[in-house]
């Protein structure tokens, strides 16, 4: 099975890590390329350490497939390093990072390539990658995953050459430009084996469009709550899905959840995609509940519901969760604390800047590319807006109180225009 050839990862992190580990079992060689920062250089010294080799575990037993080492061929210092024929270039970074990298790569590198597949896209992402690389004379197939198989993570002090998987997503999804090619089938295969039913899309868009977090970040990371505990200069402890005061989830946080739903799924028919019952995707492809605290029946008919008991539904949903449904509970009756997942709150990061945490930096290109195509779609969405805005007015807060310290570019309100312009190119040229 060959049809990936030779291929190529960007990033560093324990996505590129277990990715490598999964797709190392193929035919062709296998290469890794990452940017010139502290923690890619650390994570090279580590390979470098092991003659190329990296390795993956498992928290739990029954995702063994997980596990394994992989040796890269080749490894590259800085994306304009990349040299030689690769055939499939994997992006394990972050979305608002995919032209920070193809541009890096030098123009012979890219037009040699036959495809790109997009671990973690954002509405759009497909787009983008195909208008940049249409300009530069590449006629690539596209493939986006609707989000990576797993939770994975690095075991401290290797330097990320060892990482951890601790959990693996049922279902995710995914499309391709170019229809259900074997490539995209080959790519099926690697997660069945791992665990992780792939439903096919007619177009990337749709499987973009079934990443959770597009719908949910907004709303419990936009929120008063939650950009406190982000932006405060001494923010008390508060939990991401908790129930107000311990975190965010109020019933008026549930109906911006919700609003941003139907905004979103307004969106998505716009550019010719279906949208998804949101309580039944929560479901079925995120953590499961009892059938006492939500039946079957009332998440199949949640589309056809008025809006007050859909957010009553997406309330409960939330309460159910504050402990783990499924796990054993201690001596004393405790289940585990399934929601005790605390904000991270801005940090130094390598080059002594303050920062953004991954969550919400990366929520706000996510949500920002989306209310861009609805302005351009003539879309209304007053609740992604409104939320956006309570994001930026923070943001620039909390930059002016940083006033005179080094601050990283997230701190700056950005409008993210050059990728929206050729998100909103590539999707007409697919039209």
């Amino acid at each position: 099975m060959d049809e990936l050839g030779n291929i190529l990862i960007a990033g560093t992190g324990p996505v590129a890590v277990q990715s490598a580990v999964l797709l190392g079992t193929l035919p062709g060689e296998l290469g890794i390329a990452g940017r010139g920062s502290q923690r890619a250089n650390a994570f090279f010294d580590a390979l470098d350490a092991t003659a190329g080799t990296a390795q993956s575990t498992v928290q739990n037993p029954a995702h063994g497939a997980l596990a394994g080492t992989v040796r890269f061929a080749h490894r590259y210092r800085g994306y304009q390093q990349v040299a030689g024929r690769w055939d499939t270039l994997v992006l394990a970074v972050t979305a608002d990072a995919y032209l920070a990298v193809l541009r890096e790569l030098a123009p012979e590198v890219l037009v040699s390539l036959r495809r790109v597949v997009l671990l973690s896209p954002t509405l759009g992402s497909a787009a983008l990658v195909r208008e940049f690389a249409g300009g530069q004379a590449a006629d690539l197939e596209i493939i986006s995953f609707s989000s990576y198989l797993g939770d994975t993570r690095p075991l401290e002090g290797t330097g990320g050459a060892l990482v951890l998987s601790a959990g693996v997503k049922a279902r995710i999804y995914a499309g391709s430009t170019h229809g259900h090619t074997p490539a995209l089938q080959a790519l099926c295969a690697i997660h069945a084996e791992a665990g992780t039913q792939v439903q096919l899309m007619d177009q990337p868009l749709e499987a973009e469009a079934r990443n959770m977090s597009l719908y949910v970040h907004p709303a419990l990371f936009f929120n008063e709550v939650a950009l406190r505990a982000v932006f405060a200069p001494a923010p008390p402890i508060q939990y991401v899905y908790k129930l107000y005061p311990e975190g965010p989830v109020t019933p008026a946080l549930i109906h911006a959840l919700a609003q941003t739903w139907r905004e979103l799924t307004a969106i998505t028919t716009a550019l010719g995609g279906k949208g998804v019952n949101l309580l039944a995707f929560m479901l079925q492809d995120g953590y499961p509940l009892h059938p006492q605290s939500i039946s079957p029946a009332q998440a199949a008919s949640f589309e056809q519901l008025p809006p007050i008991e859909q957010e009553y539904l997406l309330y409960v949903r939330y309460a159910s969760l504050l402990i783990d449904p499924f796990s054993q509970p201690d001596d004393q009756g405790r289940y585990f604390d399934f929601s005790a997942i605390a904000f991270r709150p801005v940090f130094i990061n390598e080059l002594g800047q303050w920062d953004v945490p991954r969550m919400p930096k990366e929520d706000y290109y996510r949500t920002k590319i989306i209310a861009g195509l609805a302005r351009k779609l003539a879309v209304p969405c007053p609740m992604i807006d409104s939320l956006l805005a309570a994001y930026e007015t923070a943001l620039e807060q909390a930059a002016h109180e940083l006033a005179g310290q080094r601050r990283a570019p997230a701190f700056a309100v950005q409008d993210f225009a050059a990728d929206l312009d050729m998100i909103s190119a590539g999707i007409g040229s697919a039209v």
